[in-house]
C-alpha cells in the first residue's frame, strides 16, 4: 500500500511496465548506418566482425531490437524504496549508484535486517533484484520474427552485447531510476501542485475586493501548497511525522514574516520604488520553499552522519554535506524548486518595474507568486530529456 493509499484511502493506479523499440529487421538495413539506431551501431563499433553475424540473423528471419524502458519497473523501484527505508536512513545516494555501477552491494546491519524481515522485505533479495534487472532499462534484444526459436549461442551472443552496452548506459540507467524514484515518492507533491491552477482566479478576486489581501493570497498560497507537497515528499521517502512536525519551529516565524512582507508591499509601491516592492513580494512569495530546502538537506545530513556512525558510507564517499546536497537534488522537481525560488524576486522585480499597472492583477501575482513551481515543472520535463541526450552524445562520441 502506497502513501496516496495510507493517507487518502484512494487506490493509486498500477502500472505494467513500460518500454519503447527501435527495431532493425533486414540485411539493407544494416547499410543505412546513419539511420540505424546508435546503439547497434555502437556495439557493432566496439567489434567489427559483429555486422556479419547481424546480416545473417537478419537473413534468417530475426528482427535485432532496442528496448528501452519509459519508467523504472515497479519491482526495481519497491526494492530501491525498501532499501532505503529499511536500511539507508532514507537515502538512496551513494549505494544505488554503487550497486548499479560495481555491484557493492550496501551495508546492512543486523537490526536492518531485523527490521525489514518484521516488515515482509528481505533486504538482500531486493539488492539481489535491482542488480539482476539492471540490464532490463537498455538492452539489445532478438526478435522471434518467425517463431524458430532462439539458440543457446543466440542467447549468448546478446548477453555479450549487452554487456559491452551496459558501461555506457550506466549513467542513463541511474538517472531514470532515481527520477522515477522522486516522482513514485512525491505522488502527493504532485497532486497538491495541481491544487495551483485555481490561485489566480481567487487573487484576481480577492485583489480586486482589499487591495493587498490578493497578494497575499497570491504569494503565500503557492508557497503553503509547496510546503505541504514536501512534507507529504519527505514522508513518502521514510521520515516519520513527528520528526517533519519539528520544522514549525522555524517555519511559522518564516511564514508570519513573509505575510509581513506582502503586506508591505503597497506601502512599497506608494513609496514609487517598485523594483524593491517586487522584490519583496517576490522573496515572501518563495521564502517558505528556500527555508524548506535548507530544512530538508538539512535532514539528509543527519541520515548521512547515522550511516557514517553505521559504517554504511565509503571511505571516498565521506563529504557529508555534499552527499546531502546530491540527494535532495537528485530530484529534478526539488532542484527545480530550489531554483526558482532564487529566480521570483528577480523575476517579481522585473515585471513590476516594467508593467507597474498590472502590480494589482490577481492573474499576474500568482503567477509571479508560482514561478518556483513553474520552473520546478520545467526542470522535471527536461531532466528526462537531458538524461537521453546525454547518453546519445556520450554513444556518438565513442563511435567517432
Amino acid at each position: 500500500m502506497n502513501l496516496l493509499e495510507r493517507v487518502f484511502g484512494v487506490k493509486a493506479k498500477r502500472h505494467i511496465d513500460r518500454y519503447h523499440i527501435a527495431s532493425v529487421t533486414h540485411p539493407e538495413e544494416l547499410e543505412l548506418v546513419e539511420e540505424l539506431p546508435l546503439e547497434i551501431r555502437f556495439v557493432m563499433s566496439r567489434k567489427p566482425e559483429r555486422r556479419a553475424i547481424f546480416a545473417d540473423l537478419l537473413a534468417r528471419g530475426f528482427g535485432i531490437a532496442i528496448r528501452t524502458v519509459d519508467k523504472t519497473p515497479e519491482a526495481i523501484l519497491k526494492a530501491v524504496d525498501n532499501i532505503s527505508r529499511y536500511s539507508q536512513h532514507n537515502t538512496i545516494i551513494p549505494w544505488l549508484p554503487n550497486l548499479l555501477k560495481e555491484g557493492s552491494v550496501p551495508v546492512f546491519t543486523e537490526p536492518d535486517l531485523v527490521k525489514a524481515e518484521k516488515a515482509g522485505v528481505n533486504l538482500n533479495g531486493d539488492a539481489r533484484l535491482v542488480m539482476e534487472r539492471r540490464f532490463e532499462f537498455k538492452k539489445i534484444v532478438l526478435v522471434d520474427l518467425h517463431n524458430v526459436g532462439v539458440t543457446h549461442a543466440e542467447q549468448t551472443l546478446m548477453r555479450e552485447v549487452n554487456e559491452d552496452l551496459y558501461p555506457f548506459s550506466i549513467d542513463y540507467i541511474i538517472n531514470r531510476v532515481l527520477f522515477d524514484n522522486a516522482h513514485t515518492r512525491t505522488e502527493i507533491a504532485q497532486s497538491i501542485i495541481k491544487a495551483l491552477l485555481f490561485v489566480g482566479p481567487i487573487a484576481h478576486g480577492l485583489e480586486h475586493y482589499m487591495s493587498g489581501i490578493g497578494k497575499l493570497f497570491a504569494a503565500s498560497a503557492d508557497d503553503v501548497l509547496a510546503e505541504t507537497a514536501e512534507l507529504f515528499a519527505l514522508h513518502g521517502s521514510g521520515f516519520p511525522w513527528k520528526e517533519l512536525a519539528k520544522r514549525g519551529w522555524v517555519l511559522v516565524p518564516v511564514f508570519i514574516l513573509a505575510t509581513w512582507g506582502v503586506l508591505s508591499v503597497d506601502s512599497i509601491i506608494e513609496q514609487g520604488q517598485i523594483a524593491l516592492a517586487g522584490l519583496v513580494f517576490g522573496f515572501s512569495a518563495v521564502a517558505l520553499s528556500l527555508t524548506t530546502a535548507i530544512q530538508s538537506i538539512g535532514m539528509y545530513h543527519k541520515s548521512y552522519k547515522k550511516q557514517l556512525s553505521e559504517k554504511k558510507l565509503p571511505e571516498e564517499k565521506r563529504g557529508l554535506w555534499k552527499l546531502a546536497f546530491i540527494q535532495d537534488f537528485s530530484n529534478p522537481a526539488r532542484l527545480g524548486l530550489f531554483l526558482g525560488a532564487f529566480a521570483a524576486p528577480v523575476m517579481a522585480a522585473l515585471v513590476f518595474t516594467g508593467f507597474p499597472h498590472i502590480v494589482h492583477n490577481g492573474w499576474v501575482l500568482a503567477l509571479l507568486g508560482s514561478v518556483e513551481s513553474i520552473v520546478a515543472g520545467l526542470t522535471v520535463f527536461g531532466a528526462i530529456r537531458v538524461n537521453r541526450y546525454l547518453f546519445r552524445r556520450k554513444i556518438q562520441r565513442t563511435i567517432g
